[in-house]
């Protein structure tokens, strides 16, 4: 199933041209013109990643991001005009996960909204961790704790500890 983008942007142009390099790379994408029209369109849509806009009529990109992060901890690019520090720093404070500045390269965008979801679905992936009652393993740190405090293990032996009439098979 195809990842849902929402672009939000009040020129047809740019969005019309991000729809078609993110649809390209087999996104689905859904559009917005406004701020108003996003909010809607998010709580329809349920995206995947949302790719702003600052610099729209009523309701702008700022104040975007900040009610989207009231709800939900979606991905937020933002993409606008609006290349002053301060700016950028405003809108990561918000919650954006990324700043763009236009003029920009599509093809950097979609890259961009690749990088961000691989990372997002990184933390959805199986844990390598298991618990059970106050014994952790976490296979990936190659650890093992009894109520938060580490043990210390050795490697394992190239021969068994089982007894001898124990095998494989017979456990």
């Amino acid at each position: 199933m195809a990842q849902k983008i929402l672009l939000v942007d009040d020129e047809a142009n740019i969005r019309d041209l991000n729809a078609m390099y993110l649809e390209k790379e087999g996104f689905a994408v859904e559009h917005a013109t406004n701020g108003q029209d996003a909010l809607a369109r998010f709580e329809q849509a349920q995206p995947q990643l949302v790719v702003l806009d600052v610099m729209m009529p009523g309701m702008d990109g700022f104040e975007v991001c900040r009610e989207l992060r009231r709800e939900s901890d979606v991905p937020i690019l933002m993409l606008t005009a609006r290349s002053e520090d301060v700016d950028k720093i405003v809108g990561l404070e918000l919650g954006a996960d990324d700043y763009m500045t236009k003029p920009f390269n599509p093809r950097e965008l979609v890259a961009r909204v690749k990088r961000i979801l691989h990372r997002v679905e990184g933390g959805r992936k199986p844990q390598n961790a298991i618990s059970v009652s106050n014994l952790s393993v976490d296979k990936a740190r190659r650890e093992a704790r009894v109520d938060g405090d580490e043990l210390t293990l050795g490697r394992k032996s190239s021969t068994s500890s089982w007894p001898s009439s124990r095998t494989r098979g017979s456990r």
